[in-house]
């Protein structure tokens, strides 16, 4: 009967209006079964494939800037994009041709690239070469520590509050999705094919989220880029993850207390200093003078009046020899270090040294004359930016605050440690600073600190620590030369020692506590156990340099891979980085390898250029192989390089990124800002090279040319390709 009435009513003037009132409705309840059980991953896919949330930076000084404006190229364009592909990277592209052309006309002129960074340029062209690389890490792993204890937990709950608006916590550091490991390789390696089996081992284990994993290019092929300088408070010496760039003048330092990112990356171009810039010194002309405008600072010239180590002559900055900041000068401190200790044979049982603290790096350079291989640690709160003039000089060196998070360093790293006119504060806290430097030095390993002669209670309470440390005082002396009292402590060799104490305190750490986590983890009032087995790196000293380089510890359980990785890169460098990417490799010096596994590269460069030393960056979210590294006594840092590197701007020769793109690809939020990174931390006139897929290296490309980078080689094989770019003068 209500069918029959419902019938007569549609029959009536007015049924039509019930008809689509009933076909809309059931159409609504579609939709909505459908957005509830359909699959949501291809609108995330389509939102990471845009670059169109690229905007200008706003007009706040307060802020950091994003200096680049990004825009959709006409269709035709796509076309003919697609249609220049081969020629990019086969050969010399017509755009290529022309520059070339005019580039010839011009002489090369020196207003864009230096006479002396000009030497050897090779044009923009092909080159043949059969040493391809190879994919070699796709793991995923953060090594966050547990077990802190309820002080502990309270301590970071407090300090959390009081942190700057601008702070990044680590869920917001990992990203908001899963890593996208799925390569395509060409061609065949054993080398290849052995990391990627070790690598499915780490990728099973990854960080892939619920929010899914996807595939999209890392670049947008169809955006332009309209790059402006950045607008900070540190202007031309800006240090995104340390400078603090909000609250404006309402806080006196520039510096964070801890390592603190901004919430957006930084898509904006460091200007140069004031007075200009001046293409760098070569070695070993660095090592003794400067140009000042490279470095100029307010505190810094105020610094140099009180400091008879550095000299202001003409243009230049120079460095006395034998001047430092130990009275009596830095042989007689070497000496006297050597006497009170003879195991301590430079450069053959002491290679890898940190130095807490950057001065006049007189130290560091006095040890590279024998063979040492010296990291300086430049501290936060370092305002003359003496870090800065030591890289400018062609030594090592990191920025990095010291308080309350460990350093970017695996545990059993170092083989000394030094402080020099130490005034850090290393009973304070707890002690949490000395733990730190137990964690990173090498058992039976060097701290080697002089301090004037000031407060009695320090030095008791520094005895008092070390003593619960069971570091033992290998020699103590009162120089009245230098005005310096020196002490050398020796790090235990076992755990027999700790089991001895009376007092526990400090309490040994849990064994799930992993001494190797260091990225964004916070101290720990607890001592480490020390390493006795042979499958733990640190429980043997390693061999005399330079025979360290090349063997091979019982604890390394792949040493086929460190070996065919040894032989891959010497072929690579000797035969293509040296000879045919028209590098002027005299003019080079710090050079950066931003994606490493074992070293590789680093020792093929100390083997063919002993002139330059290279900065090993190990990927927080790969296989941990930074502890080989240090082993084979070169040096490096951990680190993601979705944020910025702890190092001033302009302080790299050359970098080196082997496939780091496509080990980031839909990791980082605005994976431009890598480049945008590079383009900070390289000198002008100064070199990189990176190898990916021809995918990533067609828009990246376009990407440097809206830096006015200039592309001097370009080669693919087999979906692989290398590029090869120089970096200008030119800024926004």
């Amino acid at each position: 009967m209500a069918i029959a009435k419902l019938a007569r009513k549609v029959k009536r003037p007015y049924g039509l209006w019930v008809k689509m009132t009933a076909v809309t409705m059931l159409g609504l309840c579609f939709i909505f079964v459908w957005g509830v059980f359909s699959n949501s991953s291809s609108s995330i896919t389509t939102q990471r494939e845009s670059f169109e949330d690229i905007i200008e930076p706003s007009s706040s000084s307060s802020t950091s800037s994003k200096g680049v404006q990004t825009q959709t190229q006409l269709p035709h364009k796509k076309e003919e994009t697609k249609a220049e592909e081969k020629q990019n990277f086969g050969g010399v592209s017509n755009k290529e041709k022309d520059v070339l052309g005019e580039d010839e006309k011009k002489g090369n002129s020196s207003a864009t690239v230096p006479p002396e960074h000009d030497k050897g340029v090779a044009p923009h062209k092909r080159v043949h070469k059969n040493d391809r690389d190879k994919d070699k890490v796709r793991a995923n792993e953060v090594s966050e520590s547990d077990g802190n204890d309820e002080s502990e937990d309270k301590e970071e709950k407090e300090e959390s509050e009081g942190e700057l608006e601008g702070e990044k916590e680590g869920s917001d550091r990992d990203g908001e999705v899963g890593v996208d490991f799925e390569m395509d390789d060409g061609g065949d390696s054993g080398l290849a094919e052995s990391l990627d089996q070790d690598s499915k081992l780490f990728e099973d284990g990854g960080v892939g989220t619920s929010k899914g994993q996807f595939k999209g290019p890392l670049f947008d092929p169809n955006a332009s880029y309209k790059w402006k300088s950045c607008s900070t408070r540190s202007k031309h010496n800006y240090i995104p993850c340390i400078d603090i760039e909000v609250g404006g003048g309402k806080v006196q330092s520039y510096r964070h207390t801890e390592r603190s990112c901004p919430r957006a990356p930084v898509m904006c171009l460091v200007p140069l200093p004031h007075g200009g810039y001046g293409y760098s010194q070569p070695w070993p002309e660095s090592k003794s003078k400067i140009l000042f405008k490279n470095v100029a600072h307010p505190r810094l010239a105020a610094y140099m009046k009180k400091h008879s180590w550095l000299v202001e002559s003409g243009e230049y900055l120079t460095f006395p020899q034998n001047q430092s900041e130990f009275k009596g000068g830095i042989q007689h401190y070497l000496e006297s270090i050597e006497e009170m200790v003879p195991d301590i044979e430079w450069g053959k049982n002491i290679r890898v040294v940190l130095e807490i603290g950057c001065s006049d790096s007189s130290f560091v350079a006095a040890l590279l004359d024998k063979d040492v291989l010296t990291l300086t640690l430049g501290l936060k709160h370092d305002l003359v930016d003496l870090a800065q003039v030591a890289l400018e000089r062609g030594f090592p060196a990191v920025v990095s605050p010291f308080e309350r998070r460990r350093l970017p360093f695996p545990s059993q790293a170092f083989d000394a440690i030094h402080c020099g006119g130490c005034s850090i504060p290393w009973h304070s806290n707890g002690g949490k600073l000395m733990f730190e430097m137990n964690r990173i030095l090498r058992p039976s390993g060097y701290f080697i600190m002089s301090t004037k002669h000031d407060s009695i209670e320090e030095e008791e309470a520094m005895t008092s620590l070390t003593a619960s440390i069971c570091w033992n005082v290998l020699a103590h002396k009162s120089d009245d030369v230098g005005e310096v009292g020196v002490k050398i402590y020796q790090k235990p060799e076992g755990n027999e020692i700790y089991e001895l104490r009376r007092k526990k305190i400090p309490p040994l750490c849990k064994e799930s506590e992993n001494p190797d986590a260091a990225w964004y983890v916070r101290m720990k009032s607890c001592l480490h156990s020390i390493p006795i087995g042979i499958e733990q790196h640190g429980a043997e000293w390693p061999e005399q340099w330079p025979k360290r380089l090349e063997s091979y510890p019982d604890w390394i359980s792949n040493k086929e891979k460190l070996v065919a990785d040894m032989n891959h890169w010497n072929a690579v460098v000797n035969r293509s980085y040296l000879n045919g990417l028209g590098i002027n490799w005299p003019s080079i010096r710090n050079v950066m390898d931003m994606k490493t596994i074992y070293g590789g590269f680093a020792a093929a460069l100390s083997w063919s250029q002993p002139n330059v030393w290279v900065m090993n960056v190990v990927s927080v979210h790969a296989p941990d192989t930074l502890p080989i590294i240090f082993e084979r006594g070169l040096i490096g840092v951990y680190h993601d390089w979705c944020e910025s590197f702890g190092t001033y701007p302009r302080t790299y020769d050359l970098l080196h990124a082997d496939h780091l793109f496509s080990r980031l690809k839909n990791r980082c939020k605005q994976p431009v800002s890598i480049v945008v990174e590079m383009d900070r931390m390289l000198r002008p006139g100064g070199w990189s090279i990176i190898r990916d897929k021809v995918e990533i290296l067609n828009p990246l490309e376009e990407i440097l040319r809206s830096m006015k980078w200039e592309i001097r080689m370009t080669f693919a094989q087999d979906k692989e390709g290398i590029l090869c770019a120089q970096k200008t003068i030119w800024r926004p």
